[in-house]
């Protein structure tokens, strides 16, 4: 089998805008994650930027199921000795409402250069209010 390689001047890339309210958090990353990587056309290749443009709206309107909402943690390291930080998903959402979602989809995209270029094509806002108008973003349901 032969490896596809697709010229960036051949790929149509799209706008899409998901709407998470009211929607569960692992389910909305995995449909972002999925178009942004491009998995959901035929000429998809994993070492290839070939995905859309994906704008989530919403993202402080989030469900999550069970008790995570007081049980699930977030870690993150400062670099000191003894400097390893853990906040809940309560606290996380009440500060930075679009951070879950963000850390959600980013770590669904691969890692090294691949996955910080395809994160740049992912827009997470917290309200309705977005500034990608101008590119008529299509509307998914999930």
């Amino acid at each position: 089998m032969k490896t596809i390689f697709v010229k960036p001047a051949d790929v149509e890339r799209k706008w899409f805008i998901i709407n998470a309210e009211g929607k569960v958090l692992g389910r909305i990353a995995a449909k972002a994650a999925s178009i942004v990587r491009g998995k959901e056309k035929a000429v998809y290749a994993p070492h290839q930027e070939v995905g859309d443009f994906v704008v989530v709206v919403n993202a402080e309107k989030l469900v999550v199921t069970g008790r995570k909402f007081q049980n699930k943690l977030y870690h993150h390291h400062t670099g000191y000795v003894g400097g390893l930080k853990t906040v809940t998903y309560e606290k996380l959402s009440a500060r930075h409402p679009s951070s879950p979602l963000e850390l959600a989809i980013k770590g669904m995209l691969p890692k090294g250069p691949l996955g910080r270029k395809l994160w740049k094509n992912v827009k997470v806002y917290a309200g309705t209010e977005h500034p990608h108008a101008a590119q008529n973003p299509q509307a998914i349901e999930l």
